[in-house]
């Protein structure tokens, strides 16, 4: 039996699209059971608040197939029937969770401000960099901003702790006259003609931050 737990790290399972994708919820505990391989074995799937674990059972013996847990383990047999446990795995977690790496209350009011206004999910682009996200302009599929979580230092500020970040698109004749370099900063890993960065610490209201997020999108339109 495999934990799965980490793959579970740093997201947040929508319990309600467990049901929908087939889990069956007993005592708190949603179970999803899928025949592969020619319906010669099953995958077991069983989601917990305290446990999360999979498996594999063959059919023809009713015991775990252990082989899907030994990294070297070869051959097409088993490569294939790897290839379909893991399919699975992953389009569970695609399809049943969404991404909790955000946790700052101010930035979790912003995107929850996007979603219900736009309705645009962060998109997460670079799985080498997976506390950096955009959300695109469904329109033009134009970025209008980003969100990130990086060191201050990098902003010029002299200090190493850790702080979200939001990058948007501002009218660039007049981002000279805007930055500051204490609330608003210039466009981080962007072009800094037209783009700025504010910081997700409520350095700055939030409703005011809605207002360059309007901004922002509204700039995106253009062509």
């Amino acid at each position: 039996m495999r934990n799965i737990e980490e793959l579970f790290k740093n997201r947040k399972i929508q319990y309600d699209k467990l049901i929908k994708y087939g889990f069956i919820c007993k005592e708190n505990t949603y179970t999803f059971k899928k025949n592969i391989n020619d319906n010669n074995f099953q995958v077991i799937i069983n989601i917990s608040k305290s446990k999360k674990t999979s498996k594999v059972l063959d059919l023809m013996t009713n015991d775990e197939y252990v082989m899907v847990d030994i990294k070297n383990s070869s051959g097409k047999f088993i490569g294939r029937i790897k290839e379909e446990y893991e399919d699975i795995l992953n389009d569970i977690i695609e399809k049943c969770s969404v991404s909790n790496i955000f946790k700052n209350k101010q930035t979790k009011e912003v995107i929850k401000y996007i979603k219900d206004k736009y309705d645009d999910d962060l998109e997460f682009l670079w799985k080498k960099f997976p506390t950096n996200a955009i959300w695109r302009n469904k329109i033009n599929n134009k970025w209008y901003g980003l969100l990130l979580i990086l060191e201050e230092k990098k902003l010029e500020i002299e200090s190493d702790k850790l702080v979200d970040i939001i990058v948007l698109r501002y009218q660039k004749d007049k981002i000279e006259s805007i930055i500051d370099n204490k609330k608003i900063f210039k466009g981080y890993h962007m072009n800094k003609k037209n783009w700025i960065t504010l910081k997700l610490d409520d350095t700055i209201d939030t409703k005011e931050i809605y207002k360059f997020i309007d901004n922002s999108y509204e700039i995106s339109k253009q062509k």
